[in-house]
């Protein structure tokens, strides 16, 4: 038990070190990726597309990924993704020393798989905790975001105005992040599922798992909570500096945003062991709807402070109860199947997001004011649905968890 012990909490601190250190990258290119292809692109309404494609190759990414660490391990996985994130802001780097927007583009892509290694640190936090014990280490975990919160903004202000052409020394110091935090995966001590035995039960077909009401319900609340999220968030540096604001209030606007994702996880599974896994990712949405009626209310700075704040919080809450609900929902066979499934469902949509949001920011209205009220008003019709999926899983009796 000492040992069992022992190894989960070591497991949570390796990964809410990865969490943190190696997470700053990707606040850093949500910061500068739409400004930089702002500047590279001939149309402004794909400038939000480098974060599209970060996403895009996060969703492509997911499947290879969880089937490579059923086989081999997390590590193996882990390692991978920050091979990948090194590479894409090395081609996003030599991309913007030679003015190629295709080559950037190409960048964003393979930094996506480094996005979608970074999406599965939650559910390795979880594969050797006891029962009582994983919704804590999940938002342990995803605490280590809290870091990566100072981090990331604090970076792109060191370094995006570092070189002569703007933001190139932000995407080299990412580079810097994969090499030298790669080594943190040494101390991570997971065991490697084990191999079926031949004429062994592999658990349920993918769609038997989603014919489970559970899993059902917690694809959909993670998938619309982390679209909405990145919606908005993709918008925000565009809007602020379209308000007259300066790329410095953006970064620090961002920065609350991050820190309100990640600061609640010191307790939230502490939340959801209290009050239940379907009440915690209720209140998430409803702190997300509070999100776009600030956004909605005004384009001052404080309106743009309260929106991200409150969108952090609601991501936070929504997306950990998700984690839960699924982690909970599928046997140690069916792991890979489950979690690869979810994250490509999960980027997919959040691919859409970030795609609508560059087009809703910048071409939805004659001004960024009217393209900030479009990217708030095309939250409504999703959070009435992943509301609506938990009040049908209510209704049906279905118990998420035993927590």
């Amino acid at each position: 038990m000492t040992a069992k012990i022992s190894r989960e909490k070591r497991n949570v601190i390796v990964l809410a070190a990865a969490q943190a250190y190696l997470g700053a990258q990707m606040s850093m290119l949500f910061i500068v990726g739409g400004l930089a292809g702002q500047m590279l692109s001939p149309n402004p309404c794909f400038a939000t597309l480098p974060i599209s494609l970060i996403v895009f190759g996060s969703m492509l990414a997911a499947q290879p990924l969880s089937g490579l660490m059923q086989r081999r391990g997390r590590r193996a996985g882990f390692v991978l993704g920050a091979i990948c994130g090194g590479g894409g802001a090395l081609l996003g780097a030599f991309g913007l020393y030679s003015g190629s927007f295709a080559i950037f583009l190409a960048g964003s892509l393979l930094a996506g798989g480094y996005m979608s290694s970074l999406g599965f640190y939650r559910f390795a936090a979880a594969d050797t905790a006891s029962e009582t014990f994983r919704p804590k280490a999940i938002s342990y975990v995803m605490a280590g975001g809290l870091a990566s919160a100072i981090i990331g903004p604090q970076l792109v202000k060191l370094t995006s105005d570092l070189t002569v052409i703007p933001f190139l020394g932000t995407y080299l110091a990412v580079v810097v992040l994969n090499l030298t935090g790669v080594a943190l995966f040494l101390g991570l001590d997971i065991p490697r599922p084990p191999a079926p035995a031949a004429g062994s039960d592999a658990g349920r077909s993918r769609a038997q798992l989603l014919a489970s009401p559970v899993i059902l319900v917690a694809i959909i609340c993670a998938m619309v909570t982390y679209a909405l999220m990145n919606l908005v968030m993709t918008s925000t540096p565009l809007a602020v500096v379209g308000c007259g604001f300066a790329p410095d209030d953006a970064a620090d606007i961002v920065s609350a945003h991050v820190l309100a994702m990640y600061a609640p996880s010191f307790f939230t599974g502490h939340v959801i062991a209290r009050f239940g896994v379907r009440m915690v990712t209720s209140l998430g949405l409803v702190f997300l709807a509070i999100a776009g009626l600030v956004g909605l209310a005004g384009v001052e700075i404080t309106n743009f402070y309260g929106a991200l704040i409150l969108l952090g919080l609601g991501w936070n809450f929504a997306f950990i109860g998700a984690t839960t609900m699924l982690s909970t929902a599928h046997t140690p066979e069916e792991r890979g199947r489950v979690q690869g499934m979810n994250d490509f469902a999960v980027f997919g949509c959040v691919t859409l997001a970030s795609l609508a949001s560059g087009t809703l920011m910048n071409c939805a209205g004659g001004s960024p004011q009217e393209g900030w009220s479009a990217v708030n008003m095309a939250m409504l019709p999703f959070l009435a649905l992943a509301g609506g999926a938990l009040i049908w899983l209510r209704l049906r009796g279905d118990e998420p968890t035993r927590l």
